[in-house]
């Protein structure tokens, strides 16, 4: 088993609390980006950095995931993507993406996509305190015990 994260727009807090996991747990952790991202040294975790072309840290990730790892990601066609593939795909708020609720969360993305592109509502993600920490953590934690047994 390995952890992905999808570091382009990952909370610090998160990164924290996955590297703490990992740790613990003896997991490889690559965080995937078109940029370097701040992370701790440790020979269990490693960087991917990507072209900088639109959607290729997304498009590393799923050419290179397996059945077994579990990926961090906000971006919900790539969830879709990754759901497909049968991965475990959790997001930064504690969701855990799958094929009963992804074309759901992906309609509602494309449909407030649509409406920012004709001038209409503004896409708004709450602030990243610590309710949305500890869901994180909660979920993270339940989706590890899962697949670590």
């Amino acid at each position: 088993m390995r952890v992905w994260v999808d570091a382009d727009s990952c909370p610090r807090p998160v990164r924290e609390i996955v590297e703490r996991a990992a740790k613990r747990e003896s997991i490889p952790l690559i965080y995937t980006a078109n940029r370097p991202i701040p992370m701790e040294e440790n020979e269990l975790f490693s960087m991917v950095v990507t072209e900088s072309k639109d959607q290729s840290a997304d498009l590393y990730i799923v050419d290179n995931v397996r059945g077994d790892d579990l990926v961090i990601t906000r971006d919900i066609p790539l969830a879709d993507q990754l759901v497909e593939k049968d991965i475990a795909v959790l997001n930064d708020r504690g969701v855990l993406y799958t094929r009963e609720n992804i074309k759901e969360r992906l309609s509602v993305r494309n449909f407030m996509y649509e409406l920012r592109e004709y001038g209409g509502g503004v896409e708004r993600h709450s602030a990243f305190g610590p309710k949305e920490k500890q869901a994180f953590a909660n979920a993270f934690d339940r989706q590890l015990r899962i697949m670590l047994k």
